[in-house]
């Protein structure tokens, strides 16, 4: 099972929004995700700052668990997965502790997940250390994504 899927390393359903927002917008080919945390069933299953709270693998996990949910927005607005091209650009805020500097190393939890699910090259990426994020969240994450053309499958 790949981390941050349900077993059978199927996509988690896709997330309801939190708020006034669309969990996705595709529009002229491209997804636009909002910021997805490491929630399960609409419950986050991770929550504190990294490096504090939570040690680095941990946050690789709660990553790849944002991540999962991220693209299972792209896919539902996709029309499916297999409509995903490939994911363009990939952004991690981490809530970390004041002397964390492991950053990279917990999004890469994302990107193992991206290359498992899609098996295309790795997204342009930025991993972003906060202060905090909604609900107590250790990790957000945002994707962008090419969309393929229906006659294009």
């Amino acid at each position: 099972m790949t981390a941050g899927l349900p077993p059978g390393g199927q996509l988690p359903p896709p997330p309801v929004a939190q708020g006034h927002y669309q969990p996705v917008v595709v529009h002229q080919g491209i997804a636009y995700t909002a910021g997805m945390t490491p929630r399960r069933d609409g419950a986050l299953i991770f929550t504190g700052r990294v490096g504090a709270d939570l040690d680095p693998v941990q946050a690789r996990q709660a990553t790849a668990l944002a991540t999962a949910n991220a693209l299972s927005a792209v896919a539902a607005g996709a029309g499916g997965l297999d409509r995903v091209e490939r994911v363009l650009t990939m952004t991690v805020w981490i809530a970390a502790a004041a002397d964390f500097t492991g950053h990279t190393a917990v999004a890469d939890g994302g990107s193992a997940l991206l290359a498992d699910m899609l098996g295309s090259p790795p997204a342009a990426r930025a991993a972003i250390g906060v202060t905090s994020l909604p609900g107590g969240a250790p990790v957000e994450v945002a994707l962008v994504a090419a969309i393929r053309a229906a006659g294009d499958l």
